[in-house]
């Protein structure tokens, strides 16, 4: 039997998130793309690719970093997260962000074409990691910077740990505890690997209070953890639901439930020679 396309896959349960993705409890994406840009500091004029761009909130942080003389190429496999993007860049009047749906391992562009590449939270989507690490340094110019995001090992802990065992208990499959990259060594690594040179790593917390265990329950619905539940019968999604926000609302404290968003900040330079 054929094994389904992980990025098929992925691009299906984010076309059915975007239009809850910019929900309000689900601010650290464009916590994380502020912390980003800063991180890469691009020059006014440069050329930005945003792989994985979803409803571009790293996209328009780059646009106004590299001004109207730059421009910004955002690329995602979800088109209907790339809607919502154009509709910002409707609202807002942005001038310097194209969209193109394409996928982050098989690029549409010629070798240097970028100052710079960034993705955030979207490699560990790759099926092969390495090899898409490879083709975002093959669109760099030479002294331009990759940089990733990925989540830290205690990235929506306790609530996921909850989360996964609950999802046991109902018979649908996991995901894998130990996630890739979610520790600064593989990170290292990987950028290594991939012949980057002055590779980094660095871990912030970009965590937060929810209201409280319905708000927890709009990160999952409206995040990759949604394709996770839709693995539950939908008879039994409710019953789930009730019995996992019931264990999550222990948790809860005088300022509210905190949503630990432990993220890491992983780049490296292309060489001159390369």
């Amino acid at each position: 039997m054929t094994r389904p396309d992980p990025r098929a896959e992925a691009a299906a349960v984010f076309n059915r998130v975007a239009f809850g993705y910019d929900n309000p409890a689900m601010r650290f994406p464009p916590f994380c793309a502020d912390r980003l840009i800063v991180r890469l500091n691009p020059a006014r004029g440069a050329k930005i690719l945003d792989v994985a761009a979803g409803t571009g909130v790293v996209s328009m942080a780059a646009a106004q970093a590299v001004g109207n003389e730059g421009r910004v190429m955002a690329i995602d496999l979800a088109e209907n997260m790339l809607d919502r993007l154009q509709e910002k860049i409707v609202k807002f009047g942005i001038p310097n962000i194209d969209l193109h749906v394409m996928d982050a391992s098989v690029l549409e562009f010629r070798r240097g074409y970028f100052d710079h590449v960034v993705c955030s939270f979207g490699i560990f989507f790759l099926p092969d990691m390495a090899a898409g690490l490879q083709e975002w340094m093959r669109v760099t110019k030479p002294g331009g910077r990759v940089l990733f995001t990925v989540f830290g090992k205690q990235a929506f802990q306790p609530m996921m740990e909850m989360f996964i065992r609950r999802m046991e208990r109902y018979g649908a499959s996991v995901p894998d505890r130990q996630a890739p990259l979610a520790d600064p060594e593989s990170c290292l690594k990987l950028l290594n690997d991939a012949g980057l040179e002055n590779s980094e790593v660095h871990a912030e917390q970009l965590g937060y209070h929810l209201k409280d265990e319905e708000q927890w329950w709009e990160v999952v619905w409206n995040s990759a953890m949604r394709g996770w539940v839709e693995k539950i019968p939908s008879d039994r999604l409710d019953s789930f639901r009730a019995e996992h926000l019931a264990e999550v609302r222990t948790l809860m404290g005088e300022q509210g439930l905190w949503l630990n968003v432990e993220t890491l900040f992983a780049g490296g330079t292309k060489p001159s020679s390369v």
